[in-house]
């Protein structure tokens, strides 16, 4: 199991949208570089989709295809069983390299959008959308983020319309 991000066997959800289109009223970063994204990212917070229900210490790693695309590696520990879950899927970008908008799979030809919609210039941060606004997450370099930056970002997505009170937050412990 697995974001981009959990992405795990987060495709599963942004499959059955089966759709790369984002929310009407969600709109890519520009100026993006896929060289400074790439590497290890933390879920911060998350809506809850049964692919990654009951996770915890969840990641999604982003590495280089050699047929350049991006590879997706989301982890996360089933607190139920006591094991870790991993999926692998493989993203591309939607138009062009240098917007936040791209199309993950985990399942053979079938693609759901991954929309980076907020990014700290640093790369310290990042808010991504799915197809809908049900897909929603908070992604960090580390596995805490200062609460004032939380604070502010969860009000930018319930500013965008997605319902943040329904947000769950994992651990990293």
């Amino acid at each position: 199991m697995t974001l981009l991000r959990f992405l795990l066997i987060g495709g599963l959800a942004l499959l059955s949208a089966c759709s790369t289109a984002l929310p009407e009223n969600i709109r890519p970063v520009s100026h993006f570089k896929l060289d400074r994204y790439l590497g290890q990212w933390y879920e911060i917070a998350r809506l809850d989709h049964s692919f990654e229900r009951g996770l915890s210490r969840v990641t999604a790693t982003y590495s280089l295809r050699d047929d350049g695309g991006v590879r997706v590696l989301n982890r996360g520990f089933d607190d139920a069983s006591g094991k870790w879950k991993e999926a692998e899927g493989k993203a591309y970008f939607v138009t062009r390299p240098d917007t936040g908008h791209l199309k993950v799979s985990f399942f053979g030809p079938f693609y759901g959008a991954y929309g980076i919609f907020e990014l700290d210039p640093d790369y310290g941060y990042a808010l991504v959308s799915g197809p809908d606004q049900s897909y929603l997450w908070l992604l960090a370099r580390s596995p805490r983020l200062d609460e004032t930056t939380r604070n502010r970002l969860v009000a930018h997505a319930a500013a965008k319309g997605f319902d943040t009170s329904k947000l769950i937050f994992p651990t990293h412990d």
